[in-house]
């Protein structure tokens, strides 16, 4: 979202969007990420969002992942996330606290102003 929104923290993702084709793309991050942007930025940049997460691996829950998501104890669309990582051994960088201290987790916690308990979650 950092990225796609061009926020100050844009910086910290920029290194893995150049290597797109190599970023594995839960299919709920995209649907999480093209919503958001097209109702804070507009459709066009939800648009060029969707078409940069395209050339990535683009991968749908399948039964192996919804049963390990099952298993992880995070919140549904979280452990769907996470679960699509470990199966495709990515790292899953997030800014999402949910995710702190789990294996195969970048966290990048997000400076204490910007953090509001009702926050949308960040892909």
């Amino acid at each position: 979202m950092e990225f796609f929104a061009d926020t100050p923290r844009a910086a910290l993702f920029a290194e893995l969007i150049d290597g797109v084709d190599q970023i594995v793309v839960p299919i709920l991050t995209a649907c999480e990420i093209v919503k958001k942007l097209a109702r804070e930025r507009g459709d066009e940049t939800a648009s060029m969002a969707l078409s940069l997460m395209q050339r990535g691996q683009v991968v749908a829950v399948d039964i192996d992942i919804a049963l390990s998501a099952a298993t992880n104890g995070l919140p549904l669309a979280d452990s769907l996330i996470y679960a699509t990582a470990q199966a495709h051994g990515a790292v899953l960088w997030t800014q999402d606290a949910d995710f702190d201290g789990l294996p195969g987790v970048n966290y990048l916690a997000k400076p204490a102003a910007a953090v509001s308990a009702d926050a949308p979650v960040d892909a």
